[in-house]
């Protein structure tokens, strides 16, 4: 028998569904379901995680959403095509505007405008005049695209209840199909089940009563199974694959275009871009800009032509100059320090010529994927860049990414342990002797604390409190992660209301987003900047200079002999303990030297040996030695030690002959291993000491 479970609720329903959508396409591969129905309630928050496990897994995907309309009825819809799945988001997105975070109302009439291509299931609870008339309803809006569900519920006369469902379906013409609203993929997540029901509910499971579901048949069964559970109604069952065929959406159907609110009149994006560029140069380079600078810059425009990236450089173009027209301190940071193209356009002052960094580090073809600029703007005035995106591109086209705040080990323990009635003080004994971060909780950090593992119901809330970690909590607002885009942004993802005025979200996180290989804009707020902007206008009242990021002295030995005692309490970047403990040692003279004091405390150089080779060198206690001459070239600077990222690609450019794009993709296959680490400055990546 061929079988579809249309009716899959995934833990981004929020503490409803009790597992992910890889447990749930995985065991439906091993099971022999064709393709799973992702609905989950009001949103579509997990649809891009469903993709990537169908991907994984082979499994076909039927993009879904489940909506509980504010006229008690409950309909599971799927878009058959792209323009239906538009209408779908739309749909949620004005729902949630009515409710607010996390809250989405919505009405009958609401669905009947925007149902055209939309394939709709009802699902009753009981066959009574209610039902009927919602059938009519049905019948009347979606036409042949209507479906009633035929589901066990495990009470008293079920069989009778099923019958008289399929004869009021018949006599108001609406198909039966058979669904088994999952809830979890295997029969021993119940348990989970249930206690996320009384974290949602604030109850605990002693008195949660009715709230939990009635019985345990809420996971994912054989196809065999479900032909002899539903034997009396076999059209039922085979209109599963029926709905599957009829649904050709796809979400590789979705394709994002870049906004054009930045480019020149008359030009195209790239035209635009090396027209900005060029004019940008005498900015930089007053006296001329060198030969090798020049051949830099052509390059870099070359790939971004190539990529069709250019759009991008120029949204994030736009609101650098905005910011800076409102004399808004500004700096692009991260990868984008390595672009020669950022730098002529102000995005960031760090020269990549000067600093031996790598374009491909930042776009490469082989990666193919979006570039991704981080801008920290000074944070009192950061709103004001927010809302000028708001107006220059507009709400419908604008939003900000979505965080997906997931289970810790405290915080599962913590709702676990409520839910299970624990005593708070256990609970809190529990949970202050686990580090918030832990990925695991073991029985001897229970022991440790004077506790017993083996009581029954603290064990079972170790146990639950494991399998919780890594759900979603909810989703919460990111500090500046901006999704921007040339047609109605809702047509892609549904929007809703931040909880602060003025600002909206898509229901998608950072790496939704990277996964469609959609735009993201970093708009970061630093307070840092906000000290420097008001120094920089101290200095130029007091001192009559005017100083900015791009030209403020780096080597002053005032200063240098004030970080060489560790005197930086309150100095960005080098103030905690483990930098102030390392600056006596590093000695540093010049900013390079900062850069290296930076990188080389991080978990990376640590992990891979390299902070003592790199100190011994330093001191003169070792001897520098290069095992080729061409290695001397790229290690140099840092005495043969391969502290960063880049370095570790031009060893592969080097010695193995790897393109600029080569030695990328061999830099993050390698940070997906277990090898030891080199820190690339602001991340960290997985490199061979």
């Amino acid at each position: 028998m061929r079988y579809a479970e249309l009716q899959v609720t995934t833990h981004f329903s929020f503490l409803r569904g009790a597992s992910s959508a890889e447990e749930l396409f995985a065991t439906a591969k091993l099971l022999g379901i064709e393709a799973l129905g992702i609905v989950d309630r009001n949103s579509l928050a997990g649809v891009v995680r469903a993709l990537e496990a169908s991907r994984a897994t082979g499994s076909r995907l039927v993009v879904g959403c489940r909506l509980d309309l504010k006229d008690g009825m409950s309909i599971l819809v799927y878009p058959t095509d792209r323009a239906a799945y538009a209408r779908l988001t739309r749909l949620l997105t004005l729902g949630k505007s009515r409710g607010g975070k996390a809250n989405c109302i919505l009405h009958l009439d609401d669905l009947a405008l925007y149902s055209k291509g939309l394939l709709a299931i009802l699902v009753p609870d009981l066959a009574d005049e209610i039902c009927a008339t919602q059938l009519r309803k049905m019948a009347e809006i979606f036409g042949d695209r209507a479906y009633v569900s035929l589901c066990l519920r495990r009470r008293p006369n079920d069989q009778m209840r099923l019958h008289e469902l399929s004869n009021l379906a018949a006599r108001h013409r609406v198909k039966t199909v058979v669904t088994n609203d999952v809830l979890f993929h295997e029969p021993g997540r119940r348990q989970l089940q249930d206690v996320v029901t009384c974290i949602r509910t604030g109850t605990t499971i002693d008195d949660v009563g009715f709230e939990r579901e009635r019985h345990a048949d809420r996971y994912l069964k054989p196809p065999q199974e479900m032909e002899r559970l539903f034997s009396r109604y076999p059209e039922a069952s085979a209109r599963t694959m029926e709905i599957v065929e009829r649904c050709t959406f796809s979400m590789e159907e979705l394709t994002y275009q870049y906004p054009e609110e930045a480019i020149f009149p008359g030009k195209t994006a790239q035209q635009s871009l090396e027209h900005y560029v060029w004019e940008c140069v005498p900015n930089r380079y007053p006296e001329g800009m060198p030969s090798h600078v020049e051949k830099i810059i052509r390059h870099e425009l070359a790939l971004i032509e190539t990529m069709r990236y250019a759009p991008y450089f120029l949204t994030v173009f736009s609101i650098v100059r905005f910011a800076r027209s409102q004399g808004i301190l500004c700096q692009g940071r991260g990868s984008a320090a390595n672009s020669a193209v950022c730098y002529v356009l102000g995005i960031t002052s760090i020269d990549p010529d000067t600093n031996d960094l790598l374009f491909e580090r930042f776009v490469s073809q082989e990666r193919d994927e979006p570039p991704d600029i981080d801008v920290d703007f000074e944070h009192e005035r950061r709103e004001e860049v927010i809302q000028w995106i708001y107006k220059t591109y507009g709400h419908d086209k604008a939003a900000l990414c979505s965080t997906v705040t997931r289970y810790r080990a405290k915080g599962a323990i913590r709702d676990v342990g409520k839910a299970l009635g624990l005593p708070e003080d256990l609970i809190k004994a529990l949970s202050s002797g686990i580090w918030s971060w832990s990925e695991a909780v073991g029985e001897s950090q229970v022991r440790d604390l004077g506790l017993n593992p083996d009581d029954r119901r603290l064990a079972l809330t170790l146990q639950l409190a494991q399998q919780l970690m890594g759900a979603p909590r909810h989703l919460g607002q990111h500090p500046g992660g901006f999704v921007l885009t040339h047609d109605r942004l809702d047509h892609l993802v549904p929007i809703e209301p931040a909880a602060m005025a003025d600002r909206q979200v898509i229901e998608w996180d950072k790496d939704d987003v990277e996964a469609l290989k959609m735009m993201k804009v970093d708009v970061l707020a630093l307070g840092m900047l906000t000290c420097m902007a008001k120094a920089f206008a101290l200095i130029g009242k007091h001192k009559h200079q005017d100083l900015n990021l791009a030209t403020i002295p780096q080597e002053d030995p005032a200063t240098y002999a004030m970080i060489r005692k560790a005197d930086t309490l309150g100095t960005f970047q080098i103030e905690s303990r483990a930098q102030m403990a390392m600056l006596p040692r590093m000695k540093p003279e010049t900013f390079y030297d900062l850069v290296i004091q930076v990188a080389i405390v991080r978990p990376g150089p640590i992990q891979g040996d390299m902070v003592h080779p790199y100190l011994r060198r330093r001191e003169g206690k070792e001897k520098v030695e290069y095992p080729t001459p061409e290695l001397e070239a790229v290690l140099g600077r840092t005495l043969g030690v391969p502290l960063f990222q880049e370095s570790a690609m031009k060893v592969a450019m080097v010695c193995a002959g790897f393109s600029a794009g080569e030695a990328d993709q061999l830099r993050r296959a390698m940070a997906r291993s277990n090898l030891p680490a080199v820190s690339a400055g602001s991340r960290i990546s997985l490199f061979p000491a």
